[in-house]
């Protein structure tokens, strides 16, 4: 069992010493999260998650990988922009963070690299199948933490936004950024369309006639020891990857033997 250390601080002093096999990236948003939770809730959760998990890393198997800063930049829906301080990025702004932050780990030799999501509106496969045609030798895998586990088997009603599950595990890391008792009710209207209700068909939700507060799903039955249950679970699960993933030495090693 390897000592524990800090990985949510680090300087060149402690990262010139060792041999980091694998880069995380937090991606979050800056954004409202009904009343009671902070703007940059998503950067905050993606990023304690990824420490939790790259720690777990270190004292199970032995392996280092480092957690970069969050990204704040999160692409968001019509409704959204218009709130106070809500920042919408642009699809060619985060592509090209994504491309810049890819570069200079590349020419520092580094070759795999997991994005830890926690901002529902952002999505990275087009971005990375661009990528892999300039690096084709990086590894790059893309996750939404919120769905490493089955929220369901630990939270009594989750839902999308603000809900049971951001204010559980935000009251487990950081509680004192957690007001539970100024949470709106997180009503929230859906389409009228059937196809849109169920997913067969996407567009895009305007937030101001969905929510009135910003949230989605009640937060009203968040507790710290969810929070806590649910997190431990995700960043065991983060942990067992990240050792799989590292453990593939080139891009055959991810796929079975030929089916023909």
């Amino acid at each position: 069992m390897n000592k524990t250390v800090d990985l949510s601080v680090s300087n060149y002093g402690i990262t010139r010493h060792n041999n980091y096999q694998l880069v995380v990236l937090p991606w979050g948003a800056t954004e409202p999260h009904n009343y009671h939770l902070p703007y940059l809730t998503d950067c905050i959760l993606s990023h304690d998650i990824a420490v939790d998990a790259a720690q777990r890393l270190l004292d199970v198997h032995g392996l280092h990988a480092m957690v970069m800063p969050p990204i704040t930049m999160g692409s968001q829906n019509p409704g959204q922009r218009t709130l106070p301080f809500c920042v919408h990025t642009r699809y060619e702004t985060q592509k090209a963070i994504l491309t810049d932050i890819v570069d200079s780990l590349y020419h520092q030799g580094f070759r795999k690299l997991v994005i830890v999501n926690g901002h529902g509106g952002n999505t990275f496969k087009s971005m990375i199948r661009d990528l892999l045609t300039q690096y084709p030798d990086f590894l790059i895998a893309a996750s939404e933490w919120f769905k490493m586990c089955c929220a369901k088997d630990f939270f009594d009603n989750p839902g999308d936004h603000a809900d049971e599950i951001e204010t559980s595990v935000m009251m487990h890391y950081h509680p004192e950024l957690v007001n539970l008792a100024d949470a709106g009710e997180a009503k929230s209207n859906a389409f009228t369309i059937e196809a849109l209700q169920d997913g067969r068909v996407w567009m895009p939700r305007n937030w101001k006639k969905v929510s009135k507060d910003t949230g989605i799903g009640s937060p009203s039955l968040s507790t710290a020891e969810k929070g806590k249950r649910f997190a431990s679970a995700v960043c065991d699960a983060y942990a067992s990857f990240f050792a799989d993933f590292i453990a593939v030495n080139t891009e055959d090693d991810l796929y079975t033997e030929d089916a023909w």
